[in-house]
């Protein structure tokens, strides 16, 4: 499903994830390790797996079950990663780190911690991503590259989140129509559910040109927090901390209860809700609550370089939960290698 993009049409054509090295991912960690307690804290790099699957090897290799392994986030299996599992092992006594072998999988660091990884337990992730066989303007493309740094980054879910073909909307529309599905499956459905209003909102914002307007009813989003506040009186303050990316206008992340949004913001959201109403009544019914999250992300540390005339290599941060595919759709038309393959 194409979105539309902030900044104008596509500027540039290529590939990214030729190979797995051309998606590199690092989480950039949220705490340090506490050198004690019953959890081995292990720093794992990984070459063209999931991370569920590193996670059930990591079982079998300590001789416990796989819900004594946590994990911050799910990482790209077409990709290079960084990330921290935890092991838990009550005895405090460690495996044999020699027998540690899963192709794929390099072990960099290893402590112990107190506690389970739990999802969410990170403060980003930091990208390299390598884009082939580029065709577009220089000068267009670097200035696009420039607005994403300098504005923001629409904070649209990815693809991801919907599933192959995009079936998960669908399999959550069935669901709330009454077919029975399983609990993970359920989570996964209403989440997907959600991101398609939130995203479709923050399209309708980009299509009038006012994602980057300070509006009349908004809620706004702290940057780097998840505090929110108003709607109040809209001012010149406010206006000028919006525009000094220090808080972000938000979208719906829908459920039952009152829609914290006034006046424009609200006519937005309750139009977008009216075209989706069948997804907004299940996810009342499923008993979600109305949250927001804010429809704009920085991309501060944003850099590149051409390191030939047709490869653009991007360096940047996210926060949790935004998506690296999304900066790349803001360029322009980049076909994924990776889907290609068997």
């Amino acid at each position: 499903m194409m979105l539309p993009r902030a900044y104008g049409e596509a500027v540039l054509k290529g590939k990214f994830r030729s190979v797995p090295e051309d998606f590199h991912v690092e989480e950039i960690d949220a705490f340090e390790a506490q050198g004690e307690g019953e959890h081995l804290l292990l720093t794992i790099e990984k070459r063209g797996l999931n991370t569920a699957f590193v996670a059930k090897e990591l079982s079998k290799w300590a001789g416990i079950g796989e819900m004594g392994i946590g994990y911050a986030g799910l990482k790209d299996r077409h990709a290079v990663t960084r990330q921290r599992f935890t092991v838990h092992l009550p005895k405090k006594v460690a495996p044999d780190f020699s027998s540690l072998k899963i192709d794929g999988v390099k072990l960099l660091e290893s402590h112990w911690h107190h506690r389970k990884l739990p999802r969410g337990a990170l403060a980003g992730n930091r990208f390299t991503l390598l884009l082939r066989d580029i065709e577009g303007d220089v000068g267009a493309i670097e200035n696009r590259l420039e607005n994403i740094r300098d504005f923001g980054l629409p904070n649209y879910f990815g693809e991801q989140r919907f599933g192959r073909e995009r079936a998960n909307v669908g399999m959550a529309l069935k669901m709330f129509a009454g077919d029975r599905v399983k609990r993970e499956q359920r989570s996964i459905y209403l989440s997907a559910a959600r991101s398609e209003i939130f995203n479709a909102v923050l399209a309708s914002r980009i299509e009038n040109k006012n994602w980057l307007s300070a509006l009349e009813g908004e809620v706004w989003m702290i940057d780097g927090t998840h505090s929110i506040f108003g709607p109040e009186p809209l001012d010149d303050g406010l206006k000028s901390r919006a525009d000094r990316l220090e808080i972000h206008a938000t979208g719906p992340l829908w459920g039952k209860g009152e829609l914290r949004a006034r006046a424009q913001v609200a006519d937005c959201e309750l139009a977008v809700a009216g075209a989706h109403r069948a997804l907004c009544e299940g996810l009342e019914a499923a008993d979600m609550k109305q949250e927001r999250r804010a429809l704009r992300i920085q991309v501060p540390d944003l850099s590149w370089k051409w390191p030939q005339k047709d490869q653009l290599e991007c360096r940047f941060s996210l926060p949790p939960g935004a998506y690296a595919t999304e900066l790349l759709a803001e360029l322009g038309d980049l076909q994924e290698q990776s889907q290609n393959r068997a």
